[in-house]
């Protein structure tokens, strides 16, 4: 079985990221994070959830059996996760509760946040096909922002958005997979296309 130790490098590496950077990130000292990997210690409750939420993983990855205490001791909010989302080509949006993850940001008590799995490459690699985006529910945005996309009213995506007094186009990083897709002013009122969340955070499962 593997150790806290051996969890934690698992995610370092998917993560690409090195005990420096862990440090700077989490505001964990480097020692510290040096003997979680030695496998001379176990992260405690509120330096479990600083490095889980730094490596996008949940806290029952890491160390389960501590994950199933921080409700107790760490002000946490339950958001919905809803559906999918394609990052490819969109498809039917599905507003179904599939589960619940825990996130620290107080903004999330008034139910204004939900999350959506991706699928599909175009998002890619900044996004990849399981990630959990975590979305505040919004119609506003400015240029540049990830959004999630409503397109003909009942198809959701999770796209690059620039707005222009034109219209807007859809960008995903990966353009062989999804060129950019521009939509003429009169095509966003008539289709609709209608932003209706910006993406706050990208988490990744192993």
């Amino acid at each position: 079985m593997d150790t806290f130790g051996d969890k934690l490098r698992q995610a370092m590496g998917k993560a690409e990221m090195n005990a420096t950077e862990l440090s700077e990130k989490t505001g964990i000292s480097k020692s510290t994070i040096s003997r979680y990997l030695s496998g001379g210690y176990i992260a405690k409750q509120r330096n479990l959830l600083k490095l889980s939420l730094a490596l996008h993983v949940e806290p029952k990855f890491l160390f389960p059996d501590a994950a199933q205490e921080l409700d107790e001791n760490l002000k946490v909010y339950r958001i919905p996760i809803v559906g999918k989302v394609v990052a490819g080509t969109p498809i039917d949006a599905i507003e179904n509760i599939t589960d619940y993850i825990r996130v620290t940001n107080p903004a999330a008590a008034d139910g204004s946040y939900y999350a959506l799995h991706v699928t599909g490459a175009s998002m890619e690699p900044e996004m990849r096909e399981g990630d959990l985006v975590i979305v505040h529910k919004q119609d506003y945005f400015d240029s540049g922002d990830i959004c999630i996309v409503l397109v003909n009213g009942n198809e959701a995506t999770v796209k690059k958005v620039i707005k222009s007094d034109q219209g807007l186009t859809l960008i995903g990083f990966n353009a062989t997979v999804y060129p950019p897709h521009f939509y003429n002013a009169r095509q966003v009122e008539e289709l609709p296309v209608r932003v209706i969340g910006k993406v706050k955070q990208v988490r990744r499962s192993y």
